[in-house]
């Protein structure tokens, strides 16, 4: 876990904002500040972090450490794209268990009562939430979203910006595509494709986006 000199700066002015800043300060950081593009939140404050100003305006700012708090995938990643920061730090809850041979990309957010077990590999600005399991050899790709409650078997493979709902489950050794959806509560038996959202039980592409 990256332990940055300066405070942190939190992009994004959510309800996910405040899980982030919650894990945080539970990991020891100090939020300096909030930004956010709606200019309607700038002097609002999320758990006494104030909104500073929109995210252009970190470059005039003197914070040099930031993580991206939105859930949206694709906003994710166009975000850590445009932003120039010197440091996306990868924050830890410390209620949760990540192995020590689990690799963890620049970004990264694993949240309380979270799971990643042995030889997993956890790309850029991921976001594995609250209470969800990652097994053995799993591979997690740049910008996906393991959601709450979510349960990967080991040597399962999640592409880039794929996104889990809540309560998803996965068999062993599946891999789920780039962009991929899986719905709330879905249980994947087989491989999902890219860019497809598949739901129910066992989960099944409905649709391509």
């Amino acid at each position: 876990m990256s332990r940055p000199l300066t405070p942190v700066a939190v992009i994004g002015a959510g309800g996910h904002a405040k899980v982030v800043i919650s894990t945080l300060r539970a990991a020891g950081h100090t939020v300096g500040g909030v930004f956010d593009d709606d200019p309607r939140k700038t002097g609002i404050s999320l758990l006494g972090v104030k909104v500073l100003g929109l995210t252009s305006d970190i470059v005039n700012t003197d914070y040099r450490a930031a993580v991206i708090a939105i859930g949206n995938n694709v906003t994710r990643r166009n975000l850590a794209q445009r932003i120039k920061v010197a440091e996306w730090i990868t924050v830890v809850h410390p209620a949760a268990w990540v192995d020590p041979t689990v690799k963890l990309g620049q970004g990264t957010v694993v949240f309380a009562a979270a799971v990643i077990q042995p030889d997993t590999i956890v790309g850029d600005h991921v976001i594995i939430n609250t209470g969800s399991t990652v097994d053995h050899d799993c591979v997690v790709g740049d910008f996906a979203h393991v959601a709450p409650g979510v349960h990967l078997a080991g040597e399962t493979q999640l592409g880039e910006g794929a996104l889990l709902g809540i309560g998803v489950v996965v068999k062993p050794c599946c891999r789920i595509g780039e962009w991929a959806i899986v719905g709330a509560g879905g249980v994947v038996v087989k491989d999902v494709p890219a860019s497809v959202t598949a739901v129910g039980v066992p989960a099944v592409p409905r649709r391509v986006r």
